[in-house]
């Protein structure tokens, strides 16, 4: 499969992006943020900048609004760093699957403590379908 431009282009504003992000933003708002990829569209001129936040939905919150402010700022600092045709606008959105991701790991380390040698099936087996129908965050 041929690597195809917009990928490279995404990967180098994932990467351009990240360095922004943690070295010239100095938003107090902005937590602990994470750029965790970028989508592009076919013809470069937007770009869907994945990241996720360590912290509650108070950080999230606060880290959304001051990326949002800082989308002219970083979208000129691309503008200036790379040598594009046209500066993509940059969209930001939140990283849902890193929440998954925990979420399933927590899953599968309650299997592994239900199959230990104590307890009985029965038991396991409702606690377990109780847990697997919780949707994502919703026992936080």
């Amino acid at each position: 499969m041929q690597y195809k431009r917009k990928d490279r282009v995404g990967d180098l504003l994932k990467r351009e992006i990240a360095q922004i992000v943690q070295s010239q933003l100095k938003d107090p708002g902005l937590g602990f943020v994470t750029i965790t990829g970028a989508k592009i569209s076919a013809d470069l001129k937007q770009a869907r900048i994945f990241y996720s936040v360590l912290g509650d939905e108070d950080s999230k919150e606060k880290s959304a609004s001051a990326l949002k402010r800082a989308s002219g700022f970083i979208q000129n600092e691309i503008g200036r760093k790379l040598k594009l045709k046209y500066t993509p606008e940059i969209l930001f959105q939140f990283d849902e699957s890193v929440e998954y991701g925990a979420h399933i790991e927590e899953l599968i380390e309650k299997i592994h403590r239900m199959e230990g040698p104590r307890g009985d099936e029965t038991s396991q087996d409702e606690e377990l379908h109780e847990s697997a129908s919780e949707e994502p965050g919703e026992n936080e």
